[in-house]
């Protein structure tokens, strides 16, 4: 659980929730940092999709606070330019963790 943990920490929000933030707040699509962010963020994408193969949670076989950690960005992920078209493992997943007893959901950008 932990591993995942620090991999949303190093490897999935400082490119998901960044290429967000600069596409909903900032309103930038000619920020120069999106080229990175963008890749950053497919390979993170890359790295969950190759672990949803053949598992259904991030920590282990059950919803753990590690699903919850990567599921905050993941599930808005359209917002950051994102096309989880390509990842039916991650939308699986999402649609797991949504249906989780007490599940709120987070509210998209209106700005």
């Amino acid at each position: 659980m932990l591993q995942w943990m620090f991999f949303e920490q190093y490897s999935h929000e400082p490119y998901v929730a960044v290429a967000r933030f600069i596409r909903q707040f900032l309103k930038r699509d000619d920020d120069p940092r999106l080229p990175d962010k963008t890749a950053g963020s497919y390979r993170a994408l890359d790295v969950m999709e190759r672990h949803l193969a053949t598992h259904t949670f991030f920590g282990g076989e059950r919803y753990t606070v590690a699903d919850i950690a990567l599921y905050a960005y993941t599930h808005v992920a359209d917002e950051a330019g994102l096309d989880l078209s390509g990842y039916p493992g991650i939308r699986a997943w999402l649609e797991r963790v949504r249906a989780q007893p007490r599940h709120v959901e987070m509210p998209g950008v209106d700005v």
